[in-house]
């Protein structure tokens, strides 16, 4: 699978998707499950209250492939969150929804795989967080030319570009 990745300056830089993301809180972005659809690999990480992006835990995520998929099944979202070494992959699947006008994308996952050069060597069922634990991303922006933007229930900020 080729990877295309828009150009630098395609991408917003930390402050540009902060002040973005004071506009989507009162306004709301309008997205859609049709939109968040792909893998969206991770291109840079801000931790909570920082202006500057995470340069090395960025980098060591972006040389283990991190990603999220993101897929319509049926009624509900199903989402993969997984990252790999050569042919060694971990990988955490569950459902996902959308919820209210922001939206948060609401998840979490019931399953845990590790898996060699696709042959299943784990796999384990997670419990269920309590609802209050629920983890999210509150989405800031899906751009066309192919970045997501979102805070984790943590605080920080993640920017993906889509897989293509």
């Amino acid at each position: 699978m080729q990877t295309t990745t828009p150009a630098l300056a395609d991408v917003p830089t930390g402050a540009e998707l902060r002040e973005l993301e004071r506009r989507v809180r009162r306004g709301g972005t309008a997205l859609m499950a049709s939109d968040l659809q792909g893998i969206w690999l991770l291109d840079q990480a801000w931790p909570k209250g920082s202006d500057r992006p995470a340069s090395f835990s960025a980098a060591l995520l972006r040389g283990l492939r991190a990603r999220l998929e993101i897929r319509q099944e049926q009624s509900a979202l199903a989402l993969c969150n997984a990252v790999g070494l050569g042919a060694l992959e971990l990988r955490f699947r569950g459902p996902g929804r959308l919820v209210g006008r922001r939206p948060l994308l609401a998840f979490h996952f019931e399953t845990v795989e590790l898996s060699l050069a696709g042959r299943s060597l784990l796999r384990r069922s997670l419990p269920a967080p309590a609802p209050s634990r629920m983890p999210f991303f509150a989405l800031i922006a899906r751009a066309p030319e192919g970045w997501l933007a979102a805070r984790g229930r943590g605080g920080g900020l993640a920017l993906w570009r889509l897989d293509s």
